[in-house]
């Protein structure tokens, strides 16, 4: 045991003297991963995506500014290669241009995979000739995908297809894609842990929360793709959700209740959304529903029934008093 612990320091100090004798990269994040960026040619929406058998790799590589364009920086990364990008693509650099001036400026740059996409769907790629094969990138029409440290050759053509193949689809959900074909093929050879996805708009924004219509990680876990994916499923029926609230503020109740009840059918155990379609049908004077629903809430969790009776000081229920009493009352069943 004691020899077995012996050689596990020394292959680590090894490690770790073999980074150091490289000072062009020492002291960088390993980032050794496949990723897209792409740009949806209906909506102009930019989107970058990735997966990693390392963690919370979504700070790393992928970096975006609506009305600019989308960086993915990886391999061992250099994270200035990210806001350097977006600033020189918004000062007027190309793709091309933008990535010729980071890497003829970085000692690193034979370690480095970069990829860069402009608001015009202009892209360019750059894979160091260090990096861990398999190693390399495909550029097309609105994209760029990339990777390095894969089990075989075959990732990178096979996320390349998933994206011109799925081009019917959202962006976001074709950027997922792209990355289950890429993870299908055989993937980082190290295996999964997380993954990122995060989409800008067409146009500049001034409000810097507006900046990322999407953005999402998940840091840690054992299917890192699949609970994305489950993520964009969420965040989907929110924004159902968030589009009845401003029906709501509003006044278009019938609206509200459309946009509520889509989010639930995408959404159906969660308590929430049930709760403003029910506050929604007491609205607009359909209580009996909005009955029927509150009592099933307030059957699996009684902090509902609180937080209902604090709604109408606060000018989201438009009951009386009695009308209140009937909407709380605890069911007869019970």
């Amino acid at each position: 045991m004691k020899q077995f612990l012996l050689f596990t320091v020394l292959l680590f100090i090894s490690t770790l003297n073999s980074k150091a004798q490289n000072s062009e990269i020492s002291g960088d994040a390993f980032a050794h991963t496949y990723s897209i960026v792409a740009r949806d040619a209906k909506t102009g929406e930019m989107a970058v995506g990735v997966q990693s058998h390392w963690f919370s790799v979504g700070p790393l590589v992928a970096w975006g500014k609506s009305g600019v364009g989308v960086v993915a920086t990886q391999s061992f990364v250099n994270p200035a290669f990210g806001p350097e990008g977006l600033k020189l693509l918004n000062e007027g650099y190309t793709p091309e241009e933008a990535i010729e001036t980071l890497i003829n400026n970085d000692e690193g740059r034979a370690f480095r995979q970069l990829a860069i996409l402009g608001k015009s769907g202009k892209n360019a790629a750059y894979t160091g000739e260090n990096c861990v094969a398999e190693a390399l990138h495909i550029t097309g029409d609105n994209f760029s995908v990339q990777a390095n440290m894969m089990l075989n050759d075959q990732v990178v053509p096979e996320m390349a297809k998933a994206f011109t193949e799925n081009v019917n689809l959202p962006l976001a959900e074709r950027v997922i894609a792209v990355l289950k074909a890429a993870q299908k093929a055989g993937g980082d050879i190290r295996g999964k842990q997380s993954a990122a996805l995060i989409v800008v708009g067409s146009d500049k924004v001034e409000e810097v929360w507006k900046d990322k219509k999407i953005d999402l990680r998940v840091d840690d876990h054992e299917n890192p793709i699949e609970e994305l994916d489950r993520l964009l499923k969420t965040a989907r029926a929110y924004e159902f959700m968030n589009r009845g609230d401003l029906a709501m503020e509003e006044g278009n109740v019938e609206k509200a209740l459309e946009q509520y009840g889509t989010a639930e059918s995408m959404f159906p155990e969660n308590l929430e959304m049930r709760f403003w379609k029910a506050v929604a049908l007491a609205n607009s004077d359909r209580l009996q529903e909005a009955k029927q629903i509150f009592d099933r809430i307030f059957d699996e969790d009684e902090n509902w029934r609180t937080m209902l009776k604090r709604l109408p000081k606060a000018g989201l229920i438009d009951v009386t008093e009695e009308e209140l009493e009937m909407l709380t009352r605890q069911s007869s069943k019970n």
